[in-house]
């Protein structure tokens, strides 16, 4: 990994940790150890965006997760993303998103999910028994709620535009190894992963995570990564004890078909992967 390469994931990562705080060109630069004068042209060269396009982008991405996991009112979420008010958060958001605030809130089903009955319950969540392929990761760790994995992916997905991987990238996926009913929010454990070829190098700064090949159990969920809890309590809490699988002792995944980044929250796509015996 070059130095460049570290002074971008710094700086990314800075703006993740730290939306609300002081994310000026000059401050940015100071994290980059680099003189205001070069760093935009480097950020900017590097990334193909710049500083206040990063920010922004990062800042909108932190207020939709919160807006679809907290209870937190729109005027608090503005603040904890660096907005001085609703105007110009709702503003932002309606220009990010191409809805306002509210109505993502809604769209992502804030809260308890509607009572379904099994019958309702099993045509949402259909589950599918199939034989997978092993997939090879390129992957970045994360530790703390899940929904905060954001920054993993924003570490992984700048690397590989960085290095010019995309093209030998198959897919985006999420490894998660704990139960977040049982283990406390800042102890969870999961992985950011970019799939690639048995026969790709493995990116440097980027740990290889192997999921194997064998028979799975795959639900196909679609809407806002909000709901996707609902699906595994379904999956764990019905169709596991129905269904005549025993479970492997593999991780559950997540393989995403499509992105946030240009897709409306309820036509998001996600495979469920749960390994089978």
């Amino acid at each position: 990994m070059t130095l460049y390469e570290k002074r971008i994931l710094r700086v990314l990562e800075y703006i993740h940790d730290n939306p609300a705080g002081d994310l000026s060109l000059d401050q940015l630069a100071d994290v980059a150890a680099m003189s205001r004068f070069h760093w935009h042209r480097v950020f900017h060269g590097m990334t193909g965006e710049t500083c206040a396009q990063a920010v922004r982008r990062v800042r909108l991405h932190r207020a939709a997760c919160w807006l679809v996991q907290k209870d937190w009112s729109i005027g608090e979420i503005a603040k904890k993303v660096g907005y001085p008010n609703v105007q110009s958060f709702t503003r932002a958001f309606r220009d990010g998103f191409g809805v306002s605030p509210g109505v993502f809130r809604k769209r992502g089903v804030i809260g308890a999910p509607p009572k379904l009955t099994p019958l309702e319950r099993e045509k949402m969540f259909e589950v599918n028994v199939e034989q997978v392929e092993a997939r090879r990761l390129a992957a970045t760790p994360h530790k703390g709620p899940y929904i905060e994995i954001g920054g993993a992916f924003e570490k992984i997905s700048a690397i590989a535009g960085l290095r010019g991987l995309w093209p030998q990238v198959e897919g985006m996926v999420g490894v998660y190894y704990d139960d977040p009913n049982a283990v406390a929010e800042a102890d969870l454990r999961s992985h950011a992963g970019l799939q690639i070829s048995a026969a790709a190098a493995m990116p440097e700064g980027l740990e290889e995570v192997q999921l194997p090949a064998g028979k799975h159990a795959v639900l196909l969920f679609k809407g806002p990564y909000a709901g996707l809890r609902s699906a595994y309590d379904y999956m764990f809490g019905e169709w596991v004890p129905k269904a005549a699988h025993e479970l492997a002792h593999s991780p559950s995944y997540e393989v995403y078909l499509n992105s946030p980044a240009d897709t409306a929250p309820e036509e998001l796509l996600t495979q469920i992967c749960v390994p089978l015996v």
